[in-house]
């Protein structure tokens, strides 16, 4: 454990008055809740939450040659989009293990905007500044922007009401202004629900977070905290960094194999992760819909037909479906397959489970 004090974010003190309850992330102090998980997690589902997800990493990768650069340093491939697109991609070391997870914003050749995971962001910028050719910077701006993400089924009519744009395609965005005042917005998502993520000045934050609280309010949905935003992608089977993804588990024992360029000449990892590919990986990700009654948690002993198999990646009792879930690296050796049912480790007691492929519930993004 650091013993660094923990970051506050820009709007600290809004969530204190919402009388929001904290934990730590990344290094960060952010909401968990205010009025409960389950009804803030229903809220995105059936109708609009609001997250403050400002503790999200951001840097500048800018310079003659930027996008080039960055498309052979990350895993996915940069030609397949441009620019006022995002793309989900990968920061992998050597091995093939994932160093960080992240989107990057394809502003021109020139400007790429990169959002990591705050834990993880100093780790990118450093691999991306290692080996900047001349003329290329790499700028951590952590706390020079916040992130706000509108998630749910009457997102669109809430960015509407403040005059933001919304017709824009999954994982495009535009620089619009609010109040004359620029923040970017982006059509994306950690929620499997049809949302938008606005990216605003740090200084912007809380005057833009008040208005689309009262938004929100008003259409009868609600801010939510970091607990929700768990379970709603536990439930999507979205890969967390430290959980499902790390240093030691590659994209494709994630199921993040869509997100790697395998035609592109050069990327960090590569030679590792083709051979993985050739070989087929040793494990892989599954989720696990319980079939007893009992509380799933990451690191919990998975088996089948008595023998060890794996263990549990994250865990959480879902809200939509009313029972417990869980993600779970799991060997392949033996063929697993979506309907086999395995046994759950739970302090001693085997509660039985049905293995998944991930995601548990519809996917509302497009």
């Amino acid at each position: 454990m650091s013993d660094q004090p923990l970051l506050q974010g820009p709007i600290h003190a809004v969530h204190t008055e919402l009388g929001a309850t904290f934990a730590a992330f990344g290094g960060w102090q952010m909401p968990v809740s205010y009025a409960g998980t389950v009804a803030e997690h229903t809220a995105v589902r059936e109708n609009v939450g609001l997250f403050d997800v400002s503790h999200l990493g951001k840097a500048l990768v800018a310079g003659p040659g930027a996008a080039d650069y960055v498309n052979a340093t990350l895993t996915n491939d940069l030609r397949k989009i441009g620019p006022g697109k995002a793309q989900y991609t990968l920061c992998c070391n050597e091995a093939g293990g994932v160093t960080d997870d992240l989107i990057v914003y394809y502003v021109s050749d020139e400007e790429l905007f990169l959002v990591p995971n705050a834990a993880n962001t100093a780790a990118v910028v450093e691999v991306l500044a290692a080996h900047a050719p001349e003329g290329v910077t790499v700028t951590n701006q952590h706390r020079d922007y916040g992130v706000f993400a509108v998630q749910g089924p009457n997102a669109e009519a809430v960015l509407q009401g403040l005059g933001l744009p919304t017709e824009l395609g999954y994982m495009s965005f535009v620089d619009a202004r609010w109040n004359d005042r620029p923040v970017r917005v982006c059509r994306t998502g950690y929620t499997g629900e049809r949302g938008f993520e606005l990216v605003p000045r740090w200084a912007d934050a809380e005057s833009l977070f008040r208005a689309l609280a009262d938004a929100v309010r008003a259409a009868g949905g609600q801010a939510a905290g970091l607990g929700a935003r768990d379970t709603l992608r536990t439930e999507m089977g979205y890969p967390l960094h430290g959980h499902e993804l790390s240093e030691t588990i590659s994209p494709l024992q994630a199921r993040c194999g869509w997100a790697v360029g395998w035609s592109k000449p050069a990327f960090r990892g590569r030679a590792a992760l083709v051979a993985e590919k050739e070989s087929g990986p040793a494990r892989r990700l599954w989720g696990l819909r319980a079939l007893d009654r009992g509380v799933l948690r990451p690191g919990l002993k998975v088996s089948r037909d008595g023998t060890p198999v794996g263990e549990t990646t994250s865990g959480t009792f879902s809200p939509t479906l009313k029972v417990g879930i869980a993600l779970a690296l799991l060997e392949t050796a033996g063929e697993p397959a979506a309907g086999d049912e395995v046994t759950v480790d739970v302090r001693g007691r085997a509660l039985r489970a049905q293995l998944v492929a991930p995601p548990f519930v519809p996917d509302h993004t497009k």
